[in-house]
Formats: structure tokens, C-alpha cells, sequence
């Protein structure tokens, strides 16, 4: 009798610990400060896979990824999402990542897969180009341009705002445009540029919603380097959304460049199976789906449907510019280094 009395005890237990609710995994995924995600999208990946994720921010696309490199030994994170093509090499030549071949990466196309060894996974793409004030071009009726050399036509003088490649992700992003159309010559382009009265500031949001006419009301640049998509977050953000957007992107053959940006898993992280489900899921629509509106970015899966606001509104370069990650990572410094002197 006692040991039926016993094993009916150690059933019970067995069974009430089966019904108690599992302490969640934590994954913690360090990201740029640009990051965003809808709230219920992650929720549906904590509670299909018991875990809670925590995003962990890390500055600008640079400072993130530097963030990475110095804790490789001891990481902050399972997974850092952020690195782009302009900083990839950066993130596989010290070694932060962890190879993983997804299966989701069969609805990504192989321009995204810049890493053959699937250590960085392509997430989502924008094009950066000029952005131009619709109504500025039209009062005046002033045609926009069509190519960089247009950009220096006299017409055009003073019109321009662009950031400066050393401290800004578009800034640099422009820079590698005009090198891979001019090659050694870009120096000498933008050294006209300048006499043309293009103007420089330090980041994105000075130039846009200080200088560009558009999105100020009263700022003196119609045209400013931003996001082929810029115009769909006109639109989206607008208390009153115009039918037609405010601002155009000019997206010339060569004339923007396309950044692809990366999550991977972190060497050394605590949870590798639950970090490959992550990258899974962000690769999924359900994630996929979600990025349009958060960060005004295209989703790298093909499956993936856009929001209306971007099928109408936001425009991606059919011929962006050129340049492998491996020559923008062997000549970058060097090339911002030349840019900064030239532009005195």
C-alpha cells in the first residue's frame, strides 16, 4: 500500500510539473539603433518557440558591428542584425559569425547572397538615391536630372545637399556610387560638385529635414541624398496622405547604391539552435512582410508582398551602382580619406 501511495505521488508530481509554465529562453539580439519591428510580429516568435527576445541597441550600422568585434570572445548577443555591404567585410574578417545555411534562404535571390558561406544572411535592401521636391522642379520648370554629370550643369547650382561619407551610412553610400561610375575619377567629379555649391552636412536628418525643401517647407535644397523609398514614408506618415507623393527618387542607371543588410549568429552565443530559428523566422513573410513599414526597407524574400503605400509610392533602381564588398573593404578608408581632402 505505501508504495502505491508513493508512485501516486511521484505521478502527481510528474504531472504537475509537466503543466507548469516553462521559463522562457532569452535571446538577445544586438542590432542598430534604426532597427524597428512591429511588436506582435516578435510575439508570435517568442510563443511559438517559449523564448523572449531582447533587442539590444548598438549605435549606428559602424558602432553596432565595432560593438560585435570587441565582444567575439564574450558576446553581448546570440545575434546581431545591422551589418551591410559597405561594413560586411569588416564582420567576416574578424570572425564573428557563425556559418548557418538556412532553408529559408531558397526565397532569397543570389544577388543578396553576397557570403557563399552563409555566414552573413541577407535581411532587406534599399536603394540609396537623390530624392527631389516634386512641386520645387514643377514651379520652376526645371527638368530633373538624369545623370551625375547633369547634376553639375549650372541650372543646378546650389540645389544639392549631400552627406558626408566619413560619419554618414547614405553619405558613404553615395560616395561608393560615384566611384564606381567615375573609378579614379570620382575626386574630380565631386571636387565640381563643390564648385557647383553643393552642399554638405554631417548626417541624414540635417540634410533632410533641414536643408531639403521638401520635407522642411523652407529649406533651400530640392534635391537630397536619401532612400529610393522615401517617398512611400512621405506618403505613409502624412496626417493627411497625398495621393501623390511630395518627393521622387532619380534612379538613374549607376546612379544608386544598393545596401543589403545582414543578421548572423554570434560565435561563442548561448542559445545556436534557438538563434538559427530566429534567422529563420526573419527570413520568413511573416517578418519579411513587416519590414516595408518599420524601416522603410525591401524585403530580400521574394515571396514577400509590399505594402500599398510602397507598390505606389516608393521606386527601386533597376541598374544600381556596382562595387563588391571586397573592394569597398580593401579601399574604403583610403577612399573617404581622399574624398575629405578633395572636398576642403
Amino acid at each position: 500500500m505505501k508504495k502505491i501511495f508513493l508512485l501516486l505521488i511521484s505521478l502527481l508530481i510528474s504531472l504537475l510539473s509537466a503543466c507548469a509554465p516553462k521559463t522562457p529562453t532569452t535571446l538577445t539580439v544586438i542590432t542598430h539603433d534604426s532597427f524597428s519591428v512591429s511588436e506582435e510580429v516578435v510575439k508570435i516568435f517568442e510563443d511559438a518557440n517559449q523564448a523572449k527576445v531582447v533587442f539590444l541597441q548598438g549605435g549606428d550600422a559602424g558602432a553596432a558591428l565595432n560593438k560585435a568585434v570587441l565582444s567575439k570572445d564574450a558576446p553581448l548577443a546570440d545575434v546581431m542584425f545591422g551589418a551591410d555591404n559597405t561594413f560586411l567585410s569588416r564582420a567576416l574578417d574578424a570572425g564573428i559569425f557563425e556559418p548557418y545555411d538556412s532553408p529559408a534562404l531558397k526565397d532569397v535571390p543570389a544577388e543578396f547572397q553576397l557570403d557563399g558561406e552563409h555566414r552573413a544572411l541577407p535581411i532587406d535592401y534599399g536603394d540609396v538615391c537623390i530624392n527631389y521636391d516634386v512641386k520645387y522642379f514643377a514651379e520652376n520648370r526645371l527638368a530633373v536630372p538624369a545623370s551625375f554629370e547633369d547634376l553639375l550643369k549650372p541650372e543646378y547650382n546650389g540645389l544639392l545637399v549631400v552627406e558626408n561619407p566619413a560619419v554618414s551610412s547614405p553619405g558613404l553610400a553615395f560616395m561608393l556610387a560615384t566611384r564606381a561610375y567615375f573609378g579614379d575619377g570620382y575626386l574630380d567629379y565631386w571636387k565640381s560638385l563643390k564648385a557647383n555649391d553643393a552642399v554638405v552636412v554631417d548626417g541624414w536628418e540635417t540634410a533632410y529635414y533641414t536643408n531639403f525643401s521638401a520635407s522642411s517647407g523652407h529649406g533651400a535644397q530640392p534635391m537630397v541624398v536619401s532612400y529610393a523609398s522615401s517617398p512611400a514614408a512621405e506618403v505613409f506618415f502624412a496626417e493627411e496622405p497625398p495621393s501623390e507623393a511630395p518627393t521622387a527618387s532619380i534612379v538613374a542607371p549607376n546612379m544608386c547604391f544598393r545596401q543589403i543588410e545582414f543578421a548572423g549568429i554570434l560565435k561563442n552565443g548561448k542559445n545556436r539552435a534557438l538563434a538559427e530559428k530566429f534567422i529563420d523566422f526573419m527570413l520568413s513573410r511573416t517578418f519579411q512582410e513587416d519590414l516595408p513599414l518599420n524601416m522603410f526597407v525591401y524585403p530580400v524574400n521574394q515571396t514577400a508582398k509590399l505594402p500599398d503605400v510602397f507598390t505606389q509610392h516608393a521606386q527601386s533602381a533597376t541598374q544600381p551602382a556596382a562595387l563588391s564588398y571586397e573592394e569597398i573593404a580593401a579601399n574604403r578608408d583610403a577612399w573617404i580619406e581622399a574624398w575629405t581632402q578633395a572636398m576642403k
